[in-house]
């Protein structure tokens, strides 16, 4: 089902280059829109927020929580609320008089879903309202804005007097954000053999207290060449510092070969010379490398106190990561 509505949302979308009905004649709409335009980085500081309200709601560090299918009713309810709060925070929103947002002097209300549909409460009636919907294992999201009309909407209410968009409303929405890429929960995409290892890394160490160091171990001995962030450190490590946990697997890690990549020193200029992801503050990347000669030129390399590394690859010597990068 989810797949279905994503194509048949994404296929209304291609098909409305002019919107008709109601939306003609709706120029305080076409403010709003173009308000969102406007912004610089739309899209990722719209995926950014919805990223960073998941992972306050799944709040990680305290419940070891990753997926979002493990929150409880009242807490992916209240997810709608954080999403709200957030892009309120990020892009600067006044508070409107009867909806959530006063956005270019209009009412706006704000509606998230993770599910198939929104919910319109009746006060959002003739009221503009701005609707996001991610899905976080398949790492998207899209946002739009829609005047409310009861002919957008399904006839049938739950339980609070809300009503699903129809057909027709779907097709009515004018998506500022049609196919968002929202950043990855790495710990989704791993195995569930992966992770398992992850977080059982620490099953001989619960009682030295360096259990949360060796799951962040782990998770930096598997996950190697793709950005992890500080939340899922924090997940994994189950402890407050995160940077510190970083900084000590990379001491722990140096005899397999591998380094763990930054925002500072040199660590950026190495990220772009080996081709990986660049972390900004508060991500890194880890990688194993070997030491290698001018006969492979033909690999891409990274020159650290005077030596020449490259992306490990099967038939290179095991060797000690840097101790200095």
């Amino acid at each position: 089902m989810e797949d279905a509505l994503f194509s048949r949302d994404v296929a209304a979308a291609n098909n409305i280059a002019r919107p008709t009905g109601p939306l003609e004649e709706d120029p305080n709409l076409q403010e709003v829109i173009n308000w969102f335009t406007k912004q610089p980085e739309l899209e990722r500081r719209f995926g950014q927020s919805i990223r960073q309200s998941i992972d306050e709601v799944l709040d990680g560090q305290r419940t070891g929580r990753f997926n979002i299918d493990e929150l409880e009713k009242t807490e992916k309810t209240y997810l709608g609320t954080k999403v709200e709060i957030i892009l309120r925070a990020e892009f600067r929103l006044g508070r409107g008089r009867d909806m959530d947002y006063s956005i270019a002097t209009h009412e706006v209300d704000s509606k998230f879903t993770i599910g198939e549909n929104w919910t319109i409460p009746g006060e959002a009636d003739q009221h503009i309202c701005l609707l996001a919907r991610a899905s976080d294992h398949k790492a998207n999201y899209r946002a739009g804005l829609l005047r409310i009309h009861s002919e957008f909407l399904n006839a049938g209410k739950n339980r609070d007097g809300k009503r699903t968009l129809s057909t027709a409303g779907r097709s009515a929405v004018r998506w500022i954000i049609p196919d968002g890429k929202l950043p990855e929960n790495i710990l989704l995409t791993l195995s569930s053999e992966e992770r398992a290892a992850i977080f059982n890394a620490s099953a001989g160490h619960r009682s030295s207290g360096n259990g949360g160091q060796s799951r962040t171990n782990e998770l930096f001995r598997r996950v190697q060449e793709r950005l992890i962030n500080r939340n899922t450190v924090l997940t994994v490590a189950r402890q407050d510092d995160s940077p510190k946990r970083v900084r000590d697997a990379r001491i722990h890690l140096r005899g397999d070969g591998i380094m763990i990549l930054g925002h500072m020193k040199q660590h950026p200029h190495i990220a772009r010379d080996l081709g990986l992801p660049v972390p900004d503050k508060g991500s890194w990347v880890a990688v194993r490398v070997a030491e290698v000669t001018a006969s492979d030129s033909a690999r891409r390399t990274t020159r650290i106190s005077g030596k020449d590394y490259a992306i490990w690859q099967k038939g290179d010597r095991d060797d000690v990561a840097p101790a200095e990068y």
